[in-house]
């Protein structure tokens, strides 16, 4: 049923693209709405592939190839069906089913509005519908038989993807890369037929937020996998796959702040169509670099035949995106001109140049080595260095301007109101700065962080107390009352700040990575340790054998002052695959201001046992700020009541 759900839906979307942009062309409703329905009716067939290959999984269906090489019986239920997008095939098909679902939402939603623009959105995502489903029925196909007779066991799942992270990081990263597509659907659809003014902007403004924000989230969520799971301290590497993810997220935080300006101003109209034609084509170079075999990566499939079909669709996607943007060139010239550079324009233009910056230099030091390869044959490797170097000043400077921002106002900034307002948050980054100092960080870099953090932290207090006193003072609520009304009259203004505050909380947790302390160790039973603060004691080992692996497990109990903080049981696990390398568990014992990090390295059947200590400051509050990020990414979309409130201060039309 699966395989041939894939096949009639590739011939339906084939049928979608040609009657979209036959009604597009000739202006026939009955050819655009037949269109329409077959976007209905391609999510209807990829969801019943989608639940055929999950059923295949959970009955352990070994005469599929794809299910034998990612489950076994051993697996439990939960990961057996989560291995579905393990693999090529099956995240591939994760893609098409999310992209057929965007689509058929998107049609329904606009079903009575911009009936000029829809055919040519519904073309451009059909178009790249059918080409995933081009690829998913002749090139790399879930549904392949196994080779010869069933099996009776698969090969089972990789043992660093049986981790909760991974239930749930591959799903919403492929959200955030598939809700892409519909703002560069809705941007060709405004190149095509000229209506390029800010209606576009309107329709992809809750799309774009929502996508960055599962961007963002799946990023979060891989950083914390590799903190938990790999076993090497850290969270970050700027690993190609790592950077493939990072590059759409900067371009799409870029969007997101100067369609501000086009809807104020109407400025910046090519930017903004350069903008969401670039957030798109770097979606498909992750997707490239992640499944052609170009770059060595312990996030992605491996070498495939994918690439080459990958590398032409993504280049005549930037192609054909900046040859409709050269050829409306005459239309998207901005109604006004910048007036001032100390203007909240000013300020995007300036925030829209570091994240264009830190962009390229992602995207260089991710290419050059494979560009160095294809021409001289010989292996090179950019190292963290590089992009540390190039990305943290630019990193601190868009930090400070994240702060500075709000306290601009539009078209121009008087010098006397902006000085006041600086008096307060320039204090709060004195208090930061001297918090960071009592805390020990003494290197520049983290020092400049964290003082930057406080300043933003300062500025986003400053401008609730002001928008609640103001509106208390108009309506006689009292203050925590006002505050309310005024984040729910000023949702995506205050909602916006919610999240610039969990970025500056992220910050805070960056800041820590140059401070990390390091103790290593060989222990008998009942002998300790001393790392910072702590003191360990290393009680015992034990051996524990599971029907799929043997564990070394060790115990230590952690102390300070003499005072008992918990326990922490790091392990090396070893599978019953002799493929598989030995796994590393480590155990973390957290608190607000560090974390206690322990990694068995080495063990000996006398019961001496090899162990890596690292204190890693201030990393609790990096996830800390994803949640209060995703916070104001909710407060931000929440819909908008359509009465009261009026003329109130902290009305969004006000912002």
């Amino acid at each position: 049923m699966g395989s041939a759900a894939l096949f009639v839906a590739f011939l339906v979307s084939a049928y979608g693209v040609f009657t979209s942009l036959a009604g597009a062309l000739k202006w026939r409703e009955t050819t655009v709405r037949s269109a329409e329905a077959a976007s209905y009716v391609s999510f209807f067939l990829l969801s019943a592939a989608s639940i055929s290959l999950l059923s295949a999984f959970v009955r352990r269906d070994f005469s599929l190839r794809y299910v034998y090489e990612y489950c076994s019986l051993s697996l439990s239920d939960a990961y057996a069906a989560t291995a579905f997008w393990a693999g090529q095939e099956g995240s591939l098909l994760l893609w098409a089913w999310l992209l057929s679902a965007f689509t058929a939402l998107t049609v329904f939603l606009q079903r009575r509005r911009d009936r000029e623009l829809m055919p040519w959105v519904n073309h451009v995502l059909t178009v790249n519908l059918a080409f995933f489903l081009i690829l998913l029925n002749f090139v790399s196909d879930p549904f392949a038989p196994f080779p010869g007779s069933p099996p009776p066991d698969g090969y089972g799942l990789n043992p660093l993807l049986q981790n909760p992270g991974m239930v749930i990081h591959p799903p919403t990263l492929f959200i955030g890369y598939v809700g892409l597509t519909i703002p560069y659907a809705f941007a060709i659809a405004a190149l095509v037929t000229g209506r390029t003014d800010e209606g576009w902007i309107f329709r992809i403004r809750h799309w774009t937020v929502i996508s960055w924000f599962f961007l963002g989230v799946g990023i979060l969520l891989g950083a914390e996998w590799a903190y938990v799971e790999l076993g090497w301290g850290g969270y970050w590497a700027w690993d190609p796959v790592e950077n493939a993810s990072l590059m759409p997220w900067f371009t799409a935080t870029a969007f997101m702040h100067s369609i501000m300006i086009q809807e104020r101003r109407g400025m910046m109209k090519i930017w903004n169509m350069s903008l969401i034609i670039i957030s798109y084509f770097l979606v498909l170079f992750g997707t490239f670099i992640t499944r052609s075999g170009v770059i060595s990566s312990v996030h992605a499939f491996g070498k495939s035949n994918l690439g080459t079909f990958f590398l032409v669709f993504m280049c005549l996607t930037l192609l054909i995106g900046f040859a409709l943007v050269v050829w409306r060139m005459g239309i998207l010239v901005p109604r006004k001109r910048l007036e001032s550079a100390t203007s909240k324009e000013g300020g995007f233009v300036l925030n829209n140049l570091i994240l264009s910056a830190m962009t390229f230099a992602v995207f260089w030091g991710t290419i050059f080595p494979v560009l160095i390869e294809l021409a001289t044959g010989k292996k090179l490797a950019v190292g963290p260095g590089f992009f540390n170097r190039m990305n943290v000043p630019l990193g601190i400077c868009l930090l400070l301007l994240m702060g500075l921002c709000p306290l601009l106002g539009w078209r121009r900034t008087k010098s006397g109101g902006l000085i006041r307002n600086l008096r307060f948050p320039l204090g709060g980054a004195a208090v930061f700065a001297a918090l960071s100092w009592v805390l020990g960080v003494r290197n520049a870099p983290s020092f400049a962080t964290f003082t930057a953090a406080g300043f933003v932290l300062a500025v986003i207090a400053q401008e609730f107390y002001s928008g609640s006193a103001a509106r208390a003072a108009a309506t006689g609520q009292p203050l925590p009352r006002a505050l309310v009304g005024l984040i729910g009259a000023g949702r995506r203004r205050y909602g916006g700040y919610i999240v610039h505050a969990g970025i500056a909380l992220i910050f805070i947790g960056l800041s820590g990575a140059t401070m990390t302390e390091e103790v290593n160790a060989t222990l008998r039973p009942t002998e300790s340790l001393k790392a910072g603060s702590y003191t360990l004691r290393y009680e015992r080992m034990q051996w524990v054998p599971t029907s799929d692996r043997l564990s070394v497990t060790t115990r230590l109990r952690a102390s300070r002052d003499g005072e008992t903080l918990g326990y922490l049981v790091p392990e090396r696990r070893f599978y019953d695959r002799k493929e598989d390398q030995p796994t590393t568990e480590v155990s973390i014992l957290s608190s607000w201001a560090e974390d206690l990090y322990v990694i068995l390295t080495g063990y000996n059947r006398d019961g001496r046992a090899s162990f890596r200590v690292l204190i890693n400051p201030f990393v609790p509050w990096m996830w800390a700020g994803g949640y209060v990020a995703a916070l104001g990414t909710l407060v931000a979309v929440w819909p908008r009541r359509r009465r009261g409130d009026r003329g109130l201060p902290g009305r969004e039309g006000a912002e």
